[in-house]
């Protein structure tokens, strides 16, 4: 975080973009809980969480166009 001082008040800001900090936080999240698989994530998530089919048709798609 930055700071900027105004009298005796202190304005914080964040140093990176939160599309950063969330690329990063997520690949340490699925290395230390899911053992680097993404693959394991989903399946957590899909039984956890009862992801529809839809919504995992969805995931797919985004991959594939990610992909292409």
């Amino acid at each position: 975080m930055g700071h900027e001082i105004h009298g005796k008040s202190h304005k914080y800001y964040p140093l990176i973009t939160k599309e950063t900090y969330t690329k990063s936080f997520m690949k340490g999240f699925v290395r230390r809980y899911f053992s680097g698989s993404y693959r394991q994530m989903v399946s957590f998530f899909t039984k956890e969480d009862n992801l529809s089919l839809h919504e995992l048709e969805q995931l797919l798609k985004e991959l594939k166009d990610k992909n292409s």
